[in-house]
């Protein structure tokens, strides 16, 4: 963990230029997700948010809730290691127009989205822990990322909640619900 620095109980970040990654950290990760009031962790391999190419070891512990969000000009690769979850595409309107159950690699699901569409998006995750590689484009800006108004805000629970079981629901379609 010497290579790495911790910029909060959620975020730790590479210190070295070159960045290894063992199988130990995403244990390390999933303690700090379970711990999380939002149920999440990352490693940045990136040193700074101003950098060109983005590139994170993320942990998302159910029953994590990632608020629908699209970004223009920006693209995004997701690489299932560990877990599963099912992709949520929406229109403008928050109709559901794609779904795409994921797992990692030994699981006969897709293991890898990469995502250049501007649709709203976010994934439910199936699994108690899911781990998976993120690769976008920097600097982060955090006005890049817009929210879906039709989405509830991660502060209403109630209202998380009802939308969830929506997810849930559609996902039973493929055989994903949990």
């Amino acid at each position: 963990m010497s290579q790495f620095k911790k910029i909060s109980e959620e975020v730790l970040v590479a210190e070295n230029s070159v960045v290894q990654v063992e199988r130990t950290l995403f244990d390390t990760l999933k303690m700090q997700a379970a711990k999380s009031p939002l149920h999440r962790a990352r490693l940045c391999t990136h040193k700074d948010a101003q950098d060109r190419l983005h590139e994170m070891f993320i942990v998302l512990a159910r029953p994590v809730y990632i608020r629908p969000h699209r970004h223009f000009h920006k693209t995004e690769s997701f690489h299932v290691m560990e877990g599963s979850s099912v992709f949520f595409f929406f229109d403008d309107a928050g109709a559901i127009e794609q779904v795409i159950p994921v797992g990692d690699a030994a699981s006969g699901r897709p293991f890898y989205i990469r995502n250049d569409d501007s649709r709203f998006h976010t994934h439910l995750i199936t699994s108690d822990f899911l781990v998976f590689h993120e690769i976008t484009n920097g600097p982060f800006n955090r006005a890049d990322t817009i929210y879906a108004p039709w989405a509830p805000e991660e502060t209403d629970s109630a209202a998380i909640l009802t939308f969830v079981e929506k997810l849930r629901s559609a996902a039973a379609q493929f055989g994903e619900a949990r």
